[in-house]
């Protein structure tokens, strides 16, 4: 038993210390935000301002008039794309785990094969094909090529398979279709697996740097990974501005993770093997 408890207290130690390591970069970030320039590249690791301020928030607004245009196509792009996701993703999930249909096995087959494929491989074709379709340079090219994900296909449908059936087995002899019965019983009681869903998508679209620098050039459609960039000069970086605007963007990701919070274990638990 004594043994036991020194392996949990050395593990909680690492993890302890872990913790501290990965958020000493947040927290100069946060530090840096409120300095002046001058203060940043004079160097030293103190983490409160000698020169506290808040002029670097204001200026990122006034120095750069499209900031909250950015701002607004970051919250944009991430809400649709997201919402698409946790639509579609689920009712392909729930088509795989209980319809048998023609087909049903390659489908699946196929996803898994599309698991593999780094997403690297398919920025060129993507590129080509917005460029074809004129969608370059707008929101249906920001948003369109990514509104089904196959790593949440395949996690929703390992929640459904661990789906009780009874309850959609009574809504059968309700009279409910497949497709009121996924939106009428399950969807409202797949919450857990949603969250954990949206909190990733979400993720994944809001620090999303690669593809938008390929399909966006201007800049009144750039996303805030991308109005980042304008801070930086070709010969000084202006950290200060680049901290503030960085606080800013790290927000909604935080408030997102704080709403969904309460499901995101259980979401991720659910959507494992049983």
């Amino acid at each position: 038993m004594k043994r036991f408890y020194w392996i949990k207290g050395s593990l909680y130690t690492i993890l302890i210390l872990y913790a501290i390591i990965t958020f000493i970069p947040f927290a100069w970030a946060l530090s840096a935000s409120f300095k002046p320039l001058s203060e940043i590249v004079a160097g030293g690791n103190n983490f409160i301002p000698q020169e506290f301020t808040l002029e670097n928030y204001k200026q990122i607004f006034s120095q750069e008039p499209l900031f909250g245009r950015w701002l607004f196509n970051s919250i944009f792009v991430a809400i649709w794309v997201t919402g698409f996701n946790l639509l579609f993703n689920s009712m392909a999930g729930y088509a795989l785990a209980r319809i048998n249909f023609a087909g049903n096995q390659v489908w699946f087959l196929i996803i898994l094969v599309v698991l593999m494929v780094p997403g690297q491989i398919t920025l060129i074709p993507t590129f080509l094909i917005l460029k074809s379709l004129g969608w370059l340079n707008s929101y249906q090219g920001l948003i369109v090529p990514n509104v089904v994900n196959a790593t949440f296909i395949f996690m929703m449908r390992q929640f459904f398979i661990n789906f009780p059936k009874d309850l959609e087995e009574a809504a059968a002899l309700d009279g409910l279709s497949y497709l009121e019965t996924f939106f009428q019983i399950v969807l409202p009681l797949a919450k857990p697996a949603l969250a954990a869903q949206a909190i990733f998508i979400f993720m994944g679209s809001w620090n999303n740097f690669l593809t938008p620098l390929l399909i966006v050039s201007d800049s009144e459609m750039f996303t805030l990974p991308l109005g980042l960039n304008t801070f930086k000069g070709q010969y000084i970086s202006y950290w200060n501005y680049i901290m503030a605007a960085s606080m800013i963007f790290t927000l909604p990701a935080l408030a997102i993770y704080a709403f969904f919070n309460r499901y995101f274990i259980q979401g991720v638990t659910y959507t494992g093997s049983k």
